[in-house]
């Protein structure tokens, strides 16, 4: 896929995932989370203040199943979860 079109159509998948009023269960949102994270900031995480260690373990963890991808792999995973889920 043309990296350009892939660009679109992953800002486009995070904004819909981003601002729908649907509830997602959990291990959803923990892939979005990994995949965003793997597509953007390539094999980072941050701590937040507060947060729980359960859910930051979590977090790790979903991150640790996606750090083998590129991030157009990353970015096209997005998409197609979006499709799948929205």
């Amino acid at each position: 896929m043309d990296k350009k079109v892939l660009h679109k159509e992953f800002e486009d998948a995070f904004r819909k995932v981003s601002n729908s009023s649907q509830e997602f269960p959990p291990d959803v949102l923990l892939q979005f989370y990994a995949l965003y994270k793997q597509a953007t900031q390539k094999n980072t995480f941050s701590h937040n203040e507060g947060e729980h260690e359960l859910v930051s373990a979590f977090k790790i963890n979903a991150l640790l199943q996606v750090k083998s991808m590129t991030e157009d792999e990353a970015m096209e995973a997005y998409v197609e979860a979006a499709k799948k889920h929205l």
